[in-house]
């Protein structure tokens, strides 16, 4: 049987089954998602609503599955990396000052846009439609809330931040230790790589999970929904298409000096990828590939982009939140000053690791409404139409997090700018297994 596959007979020709692009399969499941999710609704197909459910679900929580020990693991090597690095401080201290200096771009575009458009104006929603979340952000659960009382629950209650600065503390450890810390390292290594592994063979199924989770969506709430929260909507999407498009193709070019056309040639699958999966941490190995293809040495990459990815938010802490607190304030009536915004940005600038790399941006979201006195009932507001908008703001969270180290690199001249030129569109293909010929009848 293999031989018949490898070898046809003499005088026959092969040909082999012709391979579909990953970017390709995605916008195929986008259509078919579409497709399905408009027939279930319109047509009242039970069956079909709960399959795409099932489908979409499953997806997400293999991408979920993998994150507490992905972030540990990813975290302790990405900082022990570091003494691989020449001036390895400096890089970190220029990574966060970038970090920063985007978020404030990004706060900057999204309340420029929320006032100038209303997006709270001319709907039917009133406080009544309202309703309080379960759990709430605060500036005192945030502060406190990084350091866990123990080191189970971070991983059990898949808590994000803690897992981080749990992290954090064994990798800097580690680094003191020096060799006597190297065996624990090297597992640590191993048990890395093997997730890295099995992730991607999740990340191979982004086809399928896109089909179920937009098929989904448009069972679930069709497009009235969306037409209801029209302005909201698109201010989410054009500040964010702003922020991706715009200021970061800007800094390419006059900060890095580098064609911001073959950032996104390079950066596009895990882009793509983000916006169908929603997580940015789920989404990490793939971003660090496309980072390291774009020319960033891969010691540094290691570090800035696991970091970036439970760290550096420009749509969910920036964008969304500076919006969605105008769009609350004007449907609760209650004005915002030049204090309120500044408010806003130092929110978005200082917490956005509130975020956490997760599905979702409610906790920054709330932690912005406490801080500025706006009623929680408003996140109630917002929360069927999130996974509509969640998928523009994590593409936006992943592009940035591999914006920022070609840019630290390219200024402190490590980027492989040959590499850079050549980046793969599509890291996914190379990993392929050979696919085999067919012997023609």
């Amino acid at each position: 049987m293999s031989s018949a596959l490898k070898a046809s007979p003499q005088g026959s020709s092969s040909f082999r089954l012709p391979k579909v692009p990953f970017w390709a399969q995605i916008l195929l499941g986008l259509v078919l998602g579409v497709v399905l999710g408009w027939i279930a609704r319109s047509g009242d197909v039970g069956w079909l609503v709960t399959t795409l459910d099932k489908i979409g679900t499953i997806f997400v929580q293999l991408l979920k599955l993998a994150v507490a020990p992905l972030v540990f693991f990813a975290i302790l090597i990405s900082i022990t990396n570091l003494r691989n690095v020449n001036n390895a401080a400096r890089l970190a201290t220029r990574t966060l000052l970038w970090f920063m200096a985007t978020s404030l771009i990004a706060v900057a575009i999204g309340l420029a846009i929320g006032l100038v458009t209303n997006p709270g104006a001319g709907t039917d929603l009133t406080p009544k439609d309202g309703a309080k979340p379960d759990h709430a952000g605060s500036w005192l659960d945030f502060l406190t809330g990084i350091v866990p009382t123990d080191v189970i629950t971070p991983f059990t209650e898949l808590n994000v931040l803690q897992i981080v600065f749990i992290a954090a503390v064994a990798g800097v450890a580690a680094l003191q230790l020096g060799e006597k810390a190297q065996p624990i390292l090297t597992l640590s290594q191993s048990v890395l790589e093997l997730l890295q592994k099995a992730l991607w063979w999740v990340i191979r199924l982004a086809p399928l999970g896109t089909l179920g989770l937009i098929g989904t969506a448009i069972a679930d709430y069709g497009w009235n929904l969306i037409g209801k929260y029209a302005t909201f909507t698109a201010d989410i999407y054009i500040g964010c298409a702003l922020v991706m498009f715009g200021v970061y193709p800007l800094l390419l070019a006059t900060v890095a000096k580098v064609n911001p056309l073959n950032f996104f040639k390079g950066a596009w699958p895990a882009i793509q990828l983000a916006f169908v999966s929603r997580s940015s941490v789920g989404t990490m190995p793939l971003t660090q590939k496309v980072t390291e293809r774009l020319g960033v040495p891969k010691e540094y990459a290691s570090f800035a982009v696991p970091f970036g990815s439970t760290t550096k938010m420009d749509g969910c802490a920036s964008i969304y939140p500076a919006i969605a607190a105008i769009f609350i304030a004007q449907i609760f009536d209650v004005h915002l000053g030049v204090g309120d915004y500044l408010l806003i940005a130092f929110v978005s600038v200082i917490g956005s690791a509130a975020t956490a790399g997760l599905t979702g941006a409610t906790v920054m979201l709330t932690l912005t409404l406490s801080t500025l006195g706006l009623p929680l009932e408003g996140v109630g507001l917002l929360m069927a139409i999130d996974p509509v908008l969640d998928m523009m703001r994590t593409a936006t969270n992943v592009a940035g997090q591999s914006l920022i180290p070609v840019i630290v690199s390219a200024r402190e001249k490590i980027l492989d700018h040959e590499a850079y030129a050549h980046a793969s569109a599509s890291p996914l293909e190379d990993r392929d297994e050979p696919e085999p010929q067919l012997a023609a009848a």
